[in-house]
């Protein structure tokens, strides 16, 4: 997967834990919305 192993996903969930700790369900809830409607924009362009 893109040359990533599991070292480095794991170093990168910890450094994503330090940085928003509490936060962390917030931040990726958003992300997720972001992540849908940016799809649901391209879809939209594809049908009109």
């Amino acid at each position: 997967m893109f040359g990533v192993g599991h070292t480095e996903l794991l170093v990168v969930a910890f450094v994503a834990l330090i940085l928003f700790g509490n936060r962390l369900p917030k931040v990726m809830r958003s992300l997720g919305q972001s992540v849908n409607e940016f799809r649901h924009g391209l879809h939209s362009t594809d049908e009109a």
